[in-house]
């Protein structure tokens, strides 16, 4: 029976506690001999990434023993923390304790105290190369490229000097190792270099030859077909098109307004993989998600590939099978494999189980543009309060919950995120928005947030919160903004400097951009160069679009969920908004966890960063809840 309740006070099924614990992240994909292959992080067991394995006929079941984490720290953010030789041996990342053999030892030519990613073995079987990042003290890590040799523990530095490098990709033949590589100031979706280095029985041979990209062209996952011919990715036309090299040069394979790569903030991402020598499958991203998509190379024609999905990554090709991640806006991340020869898909494992589920309860994303600052259309997701047994009161509108998403350079996509469904299911509205500088529109899109970060990103939210209300979606006296890390900023600068919304929240968010370049990891050490201005040249700027210079133009409650271990935002820029807040009197909250690191991994703290911040909300706008949660609120 449909009850009426005030917005935002709906009893949802979807519990803060279910969700911390059931939604894994699953990832990096692979396909071996008919087993498919995937990371598992799992929240109840403190964020610990488990291989696991699917072996056809046969329940998942994990490879490596509960006492192991596989994951790296390379640039701090990690990803490729395992690879495969051949189809049947595995290698895994286990933080400081360097590449390891599935259940075997270590292998030999490691460093000590270095971190390793992106691990590819050479086709014959005697290297596995992987990238390599050596701390030293007073200085920037190095990162370098390295292979090691499996029979003889020697070790040979393939690509040294380059500020970063990333990754590498063997021919079928076993003759040539490619990889991509760039330097300060750039990111590595503003510039890159494709570099091929010639391979042998005995290791490198030669110097490494450029290829394609510079500075202001981003490649992105060479690839070679299965006779050898080299295939990346790369946005020198505006958009993140395939290309080959043929003779004369690069030869655009696809052309068209669309992104087949995406921003590498993490290693091991894979957006196509070959079927043949004249066809791959590719990952068609666009304003309304992905598709899959086969390339007839011979032909030139192309054909979509039909899957309920509507987001996707990590795919890999083996035979006649394909793995890849798959998310719809009613079912989450899900590790499927496809057969090539008839579209069929099996879902292997999914990150949470949505059949227990009343269907009628998600709220499905609707991809909405809107005008905003100078003149520029702002792109986001609407999901609009769902739940089947409740309705708001007649005449009232609900509150707005505005997500900015971190990065900045990326972007969230339609697919079920529980995240967004708690708030939709209490009878909130979201606008999920993908502002200037988000990936997915174009290298247009994206560098507009160059020089403006503080500013074009604030523009946007703000104008998806009036856009919401203008359409009568949300009560534009209740409107909130929230964001982790880069979203966090965007949140605690539109509540600086801007008066639109009446609460707010940064989970790890950034309050202090002079402190953010000082105190950050060397991956993200030269960002703002081109998000705000080289430092400290641009000094005067970074104070300017700081919120902790300006918190006497805060006026609006605040809460802040932030982790104690966190190396890119440390937690002193949280405390330092906190005391600025505490002195003037405003309402806010500070909630920290202990051993946290950058995005929180540990089932409980999910659990309670999601109940502090809507009874935060509750509190704040007036309306009940039935979650109890322990939160001190100063200033109320």
């Amino acid at each position: 029976m449909n009850r009426t309740a005030p917005y935002g006070s709906w009893k949802s099924p979807l519990l803060a506690d279910q969700l911390a614990r059931a939604a894994r992240r699953l990832g990096q994909p692979r396909i071996a001999q008919g087993r498919i292959l995937w990371l598992e992080g799992r929240p109840d067991e403190g964020g610990r990434q488990q291989l696991m394995v699917a072996r056809p006929g046969h329940a998942p079941e994990p490879l490596t023993p509960e006492s192991q984490n596989v994951r790296t720290r390379v640039h701090e953010y990690g990803g490729g923390d395992y690879g495969l030789l051949g189809e049947s041996v595995a290698y895994i990342v286990l933080g400081q304790d360097g590449i390891q053999r599935l259940g075997d030892a270590p292998v030999g030519g490691t460093l000590p105290g270095a971190r390793y990613a992106d691990l590819v073995a050479s086709p014959d079987g005697r290297f596995l190369v992987a990238v390599e990042e050596l701390p030293r003290e007073d200085a920037e890590p190095e990162n370098r490229l390295v292979a090691f040799g499996l029979a003889t523990g020697d070790r040979f530095v393939l690509v040294e000097g380059r500020d970063f490098v990333a990754m590498p990709e063997f021919s079928p033949q076993g003759d040539q190792l490619a990889c991509i590589a760039w330097d300060h100031p750039n990111m590595p979706w503003d510039g890159t270099e494709l570099w091929v280095l010639g391979f042998g029985a005995d290791g490198p041979r030669g110097q490494a030859r450029h290829v394609a990209g510079g500075s202001d062209e981003s490649i992105f996952q060479p690839r070679f077909s299965p006779a050898g011919v080299l295939t990346w990715v790369s946005d020198r036309s505006g958009w993140w098109n395939l290309e080959q090299l043929r003779e004369g040069g690069a030869v655009p394979l696809r052309a068209e307004a669309a992104e087949f790569g995406r921003p590498l903030w993490v290693f091991g991402l894979s957006s196509y993989d070959f079927e043949s020598e004249g066809c791959l499958l590719c990952i068609r991203g666009g304003e309304q998600g992905d598709e899959l998509l086969r390339v007839d190379l011979v032909g030139g024609t192309a054909r979509v590939v039909p899957t309920p999905f509507n987001e996707l990554e990590g795919l890999r090709v083996e035979r006649r099978s394909a793995v890849f991640m798959g998310g719809s806006p009613t079912r989450a991340s899900t590790v499927c494999r496809l057969d090539l020869d008839t579209d069929q898909i099996e879902e292997i494992a999914s990150a949470f189980d949505t059949s227990t589920e009343d269907p009628a309860l998600w709220s499905v994303a609707e991809p909405v543009r809107y005008p905003s600052a100078g003149g520029r259309e702002a792109h986001a997701f609407l999901y609009r309060p769902k739940h089947p047994g409740y309705s708001g009161p007649a005449g009232e509108a609900p509150p707005l919950l505005v997500k900015s998403h971190g990065g900045p350079t990326s972007a969230t996509g339609p697919a079920l995120r529980l995240g967004i469904q708690y708030w939709t299911s209490r009878g909130f509205a979201v606008m999920d928005v993908n502002y200037a500088g988000s990936t997915g529109y174009g290298r247009a899109y994206r560098n507009a947030l160059r020089g403006a970060w503080g500013v074009a990103d604030v523009d946007d939210c703000c104008e998806a919160a009036a856009f919401a209300g203008r359409e009568g979606v949300a009560d534009p006296l209740r409107l909130a903004i929230t964001g982790g890390s880069a979203g966090g900023y965007t949140t605690l600068c539109a509540l600086t400097f801007r008066d639109v919304f009446g609460a707010g929240a940064s989970h790890y968010g950034i309050g202090d951009l002079e402190a953010l370049v000082r105190d950050t990891h060397k991956f993200e050490s030269r960002y703002l160069d081109r998000l705000v201005g080289p430092y400290p040249e641009e000094r005067e700027r970074y104070r300017e679009r700081s919120p902790i210079h300006s918190t006497e133009r805060l006026s609006c409650p605040a809460i802040f969920l932030q982790g104690l271990d966190d190396p890119i935002v440390p937690p002193n820029q949280a405390e330092a908004m906190v005391a600025a807040l505490a002195a003037r009197g405003i309402p806010h909250a500070h909630v920290t966890f202990a051993g946290e690191s950058h995005g929180f991994r540990v089932a409980e703290n999910i659990r309670r960063a999601l109940e502090c911040e809507l009874v935060f909300y509750s509190r704040i706008f007036g309306f009940p809840v039935d979650t109890q949660v322990d939160l001190v609120i100063q200033g109320l």
